[in-house]
């Protein structure tokens, strides 16, 4: 399983974002300037992110962005979800078309095994992740 460009661009931003923490606002621009990741591309996730609750953002001369809670209460599973939608390991698990559905055993298993996942993904807090550390 690997995350989409997207999602892991998503973890990036909000990473960054996180590291503005009690420092006021940042714009979109300079979260693509400290990432090295397209203004475009984070303009989009900055309005995914946004409609998630994860980000606010205020208008203004003293506009910008800001988490909308705190860093240690917002998850990789709340950014992955808020660009993926649900995390499922199975297409089946959400309702979509399976050819062997009325044979299939292993159905049943997805929802527990995508729970686990998801468990895994929630106990790694934004925090974590903005932690500056040196590459193993």
């Amino acid at each position: 399983m690997r995350l989409s460009n997207l999602a892991d661009y998503a973890v990036v931003t909000m990473t960054a974002a996180a590291r503005h923490c009690g420092g006021g606002r940042v714009s979109a621009g300079k979260l693509a300037s400290e990432t090295g990741l397209p203004a475009p591309t984070v303009a989009k996730l900055v309005s995914r992110l946004t409609a998630a609750g994860l980000l606010r953002s205020v208008r203004g001369a003293h506009g910008g962005l800001q988490l909308a809670r705190p860093a240690a209460a917002i998850t990789l599973a709340d950014i992955v979800e808020a660009v993926e939608g649900p995390i499922a390991l199975a297409a089946c698990v959400e309702g979509d078309d399976c050819a062997i559905d009325h044979d299939c055993s292993v159905r049943p298993h997805w929802p527990v095994v995508g729970a686990a996942l998801r468990g895994a993904l929630a106990g790694i807090p934004l925090t974590q992740l903005a932690t500056m550390q040196e590459p193993a």
